[in-house]
């Protein structure tokens, strides 16, 4: 079973309808107990930074996030993979999940900002979600902040006047700065591949 975690700052039902649609068993939860109960977990965010840490706290969440993220599949999701880092400057200088080394900062390209729509992935290695993801293949952005982290840490890149880390993921922790849920069929393999690593949860 996979938990989406319900902090008040997630796009948590487009995500329900995608695992619903693949067959995979879920529930939106912000109950302590069904996140460790859980299989593996979905951090899903949209809009600011420290808005978003700031209500994770308010939930009294952090803690156990922050230890189960550390033993089973886990999945941020747009701003839900910002917050995984070590901080992030939106507005201001605030400390995120820690979960990855990095910052999250405002993107400097010279297009137009939001980057909005739809872009090419770049593989940077292999990666178990992007297993039967052809390279070059086409996901939906929205954000106007980047990761800045360590290459080892990014499997996958977009170009947008820059390289924009666009999937991160260490052991069994993954971030993808897209929306997979939104991304038509290249998105729901990804959710699928996700799926498919519960059974490897240690």
């Amino acid at each position: 079973m996979i938990a989406i975690i319900d902090y008040g700052a997630g796009n948590l039902f487009s995500v329900h309808n995608a695992l619903n649609y693949l067959g995979l068993s879920h529930e939106i939860t912000r109950d302590a107990g069904a996140i460790e109960r859980a299989d593996g977990l979905i951090l899903p965010g949209v809009g600011a930074f420290p808005d978003a840490m700031g209500m994770l706290k308010d939930t009294g969440l952090l803690p156990v996030i922050q230890k189960e993220a550390l033993h089973k599949p886990f999945l941020g999701i747009c701003l839900g993979m910002q917050l995984l880092f070590e901080r992030g400057t939106e507005f201001r200088e605030t400390e995120g999940l820690g979960l990855l080394p990095g910052s999250v900062d405002k993107m400097v390209t010279p297009y137009k900002i939001p980057h909005m729509g739809w872009n090419h992935l770049r593989k940077n290695g292999d990666s178990p979600l992007l297993k039967g993801i052809p390279d070059g293949s086409s996901v939906y952005f929205v954000h106007s902040f980047m990761a800045n982290t360590p290459t080892e840490n990014v499997s996958a890149y977009a170009d947008y006047g820059t390289a924009i880390p666009a999937l991160v993921e260490r052991g069994h922790l993954f971030g993808a700065q897209f929306h997979p849920e939104k991304s038509g069929e290249v998105g729901l393999q990804i959710l699928r591949n996700f799926g498919a690593l519960l059974g490897g949860a240690v």
